[in-house]
């Protein structure tokens, strides 16, 4: 049996959120948390680990130009496998050289190392597409974004059951 997470299983109408403004890269994380937090998927404790891991470790999850992957441990609060996608209206700063400034924030939180691995596979696929986020970029709403992650991720699994990779 396939108990693998899709990247559609966690990105819904619940946790996409389009044209939100954030005063800056905290606000921004709190906003993809708070998502989360609305489905019960976290512990109000998890939004400020993730924070705190950027206080820490410094903007290694602005992963990409404009795009950042909020994050903390499992056992930072998290209650089972979930993501959030938040289009900022106005980029901010997280302090990355390479990528800032950011206007997608992406939240995740694991139950372990396994679980959520196929969505990030999935995610990584879609955001490592530029036409694809700059689709995103351009969505006027969130059920033009959820098609647009079906098309994409659809692709990909049709290229890997014609045994591509």
């Amino acid at each position: 049996m396939d108990t693998a997470i899709r990247l559609l299983d966690l990105l819904n109408e619940r946790t996409i959120r389009l044209g939100l403004s954030a005063e800056d890269w905290r606000h921004a994380v709190r906003l993809a948390g708070q998502l989360l937090l609305e489905t019960g998927s976290i512990t109000p404790g998890y939004i400020d680990a993730m924070v705190k891991v950027v206080e820490e470790y410094g903007p290694y999850m602005v992963v990409a130009p404009g795009i950042a992957l909020a994050h903390a441990r499992p056992e930072d609060g998290v209650k089972r496998a979930c993501m959030s996608l938040v289009r900022l209206t106005s980029p901010v700063e997280f302090g990355s050289e390479a990528n800032d400034p950011v206007d997608l924030v992406v939240a995740f939180g694991a139950v372990d190392k396994e679980t959520h691995l196929q969505a990030l596979r999935e995610l990584a696929t879609f955001l490592g597409k530029e036409e694809a986020v700059t689709a995103l970029r351009r969505c006027s709403n969130v059920k033009k974004a959820i098609q647009l992650i079906r098309k994409y991720t659809d692709e990909r699994t049709e290229d890997r059951h014609a045994g591509g990779h």
